[in-house]
């Protein structure tokens, strides 16, 4: 009988993280308490801008935000924030959104899945993605719920289950 096989991996859809800031966008525009605070969030290349008059009106906006991306299904885990940071009159965020799995991130979860996983379990690093193969499909199944219930730092998804 052939390996069964599946990838794991840390995507993002774009279309949802580009509708989660639109959604953002507009809540600032409209709420009552972001009048007059010159707040406002957007793109800046690949990262997300987010400015305001204090400190704490621009760590509110960063919640508006944080708030539609998990009701888009996009992991919190996924978004690297920066400190707030004063620019002249006014603060700012920087935000990206994380794609793929780092080398160390891999090689953590690749001995995780070594060390806690069925014994049957191989594991490959490919670029930003992980390839595991089993001759058990129960055991690649289980392997997934360990990882689930693992606390990683990276949002993981799992494809191309063969």
């Amino acid at each position: 009988m052939a390996d069964s096989s599946f990838d794991i991996v840390s995507k993002i859809d774009r279309q949802e993280a580009e509708n989660a800031l639109n959604q953002a966008r507009k809540e600032v525009e409209q709420r009552y308490d972001f009048k007059g605070t010159d707040a406002s969030i957007g793109w800046s290349g690949e990262a997300v801008l987010i400015k305001a008059n204090s400190e704490e009106r621009a760590k509110a906006v960063l919640d508006v935000f944080q708030s539609k991306l998990i009701k888009r299904g996009i992991s919190l885990k996924s978004l690297d924030t920066g400190e707030p940071q004063a620019s002249g009159k006014e603060y700012r965020i920087t935000s990206t959104l994380k794609e793929g799995i780092s080398s160390e991130d891999a090689k953590k979860i690749s001995k995780l899945i070594r060390d806690e996983g069925p014994k049957t379990v191989k594991s490959q690093i490919q670029g930003d993605e992980l390839r595991v193969t089993s001759k058990s499909r129960d055991d690649l199944q289980e392997l997934q719920r360990m990882l689930k219930a693992a606390d990683l730092d990276v949002d993981l998804q799992f494809v191309n289950y063969r």
